[in-house]
């Protein structure tokens, strides 16, 4: 049986997730012998963050996004390329130890940022191994973010989620038979798996009430304040709706938010794995751009509320103007300020029903279509060996 090393990065969360999600897949299917392996672990011995701070590197990008410490985070790609490019030989060096240790038949990245050095890496070690590069983000934010110019016969590929992603590929020139177009971004399978569920009783079940406009409110794992303001404002708005707020792991918000009074009603939830169950208890999504978010939402037939403004990472502003393209959603510059605009603008008659509309016309299945697409890459690679 064939081996796939799926390489990820823990930093926001995004692509250790597209890698879980993936790997479950993967093993369903039975045909693959899977690894999922941590890139920070192998660097660990050369991480510049940590040298200097001694503070891992994906645990620098993390504490940033705890905090919402993300204005004007697009000055801080300058100085990682700078050291990444430092590092680069040792890095190469540890990656190809790792590789003749492993010895994968196929290599499958969702990390960004370190695509030449892992191409590198995997090509010296043996050059028949494939390597596929899964753009996590809806696009690339060049240069040297996600995709690379072609490095000599290196067998490296591309599985993009979106037209633009693919077009960016094509001008950076990456030939059209190593770039893949999948229908969307990875999302784990419980989402498609999630049993259909009575929502009005399930909003009671839930002390809300069961016909009333709800707006499902989540900032990833850790949460944010911002929730609190949003909370707020449209508690008291005249707009007759409710809330599920997902809290995450920030136990600070989540027992601020219990102890506030409250017109409207709401339900509070700290860090929990039924996200899909909550979101088919809500009519709409409100919460950062982020793509998994944004995917989740729209998967489960929620129209999006999100965010743009010099907060938002860099490589996430796409993701909005996406959202626009499509009509799946709205975007505002401040969403504690315009919270209360944007619901109620999307509440008016009629206007839910047509961004549901659009919204349940995405389809995306790109968790299930990317098997199909190594086996294919895995093939041709044997096949030209022969």
């Amino acid at each position: 049986m064939d081996t796939i090393e799926l390489l990820y990065f823990d930093a926001g969360g995004g692509h250790r997730s597209a890698a879980t999600a993936l790997d479950a897949v993967l093993k369903q299917e039975g045909q693959w012998q899977t690894q999922l392996t941590s890139l920070q672990r192998i660097l660990d011995p050369i991480d510049p963050a940590r040298r200097l701070t001694g503070t891992r590197l994906e645990d620098v990008y993390n504490l940033l996004l705890r905090h919402g410490w993300t204005r004007g985070s697009e000055r801080l790609l300058a100085p990682l390329h700078a050291a990444i490019r430092r590092y680069h030989p040792e890095t190469v060096r540890l990656l190809e130890e790792h590789w003749r240790s492993t010895r994968p038949d196929l290599v499958v990245s969702v990390v960004p940022h370190f695509s030449r050095a892992i191409a590198e890496s995997v090509h010296r070690v043996n050059p028949e191994t494939p390597l596929v590069t899964i753009l996590t983000d809806f696009a690339d934010f060049p240069p040297h973010f996600w995709i690379e110019p072609p490095q000599g016969d290196a067998n490296h590929y591309y599985i993009c989620g979106t037209d633009r992603a693919v077009e960016q590929a094509a001008a950076i020139g990456v030939p059209p038979d190593r770039v893949l177009h999948t229908s969307g971004m990875i999302v784990h399978p419980r989402f498609y798996d999630a049993p259909p569920v009575d929502r009005a009783r399930e909003r009671a079940r839930l002390g809300l009430s069961a016909h009333l406009p709800t707006g499902l409110v989540l900032f990833g794992g850790h949460g944010s304040m911002v929730m609190r303001e949003i909370a707020e404002r449209l508690d008291e708005s005249s707009i007759q709706m409710q809330l599920i707020l997902i809290c995450g792991r920030n136990r600070a918000l989540e027992d601020d938010l219990r102890r506030t009074r409250t017109h409207h009603p709401r339900f509070i939830e700290g860090f929990t794995s039924e996200v899909p169950f909550y979101m088919q208890c809500a009519d709409f999504f409100i919460g950062k751009p982020g793509p998994g978010c944004i995917s989740e939402a729209l998967l489960m037939d929620l129209p999006v509320i999100v965010e743009r403004n010099a907060r938002t990472m860099p490589q996430e502003r796409y993701n909005v103007e996406w959202v626009l393209e499509k009509g799946v959603g709205l975007a505002v510059k401040d969403l504690g300020r315009e919270i209360v605009n944007a619901v109620g603008q999307l509440l008016r008659p009629g206007m839910l029903e047509d961004y549901r509309r659009r919204v349940a016309a995405l389809r995306n299945r790109a968790v299930f279509e990317i098997p199909g697409m190594l086996r294919q890459m895995r093939e041709r690679c044997a096949a030209a060996v022969a």
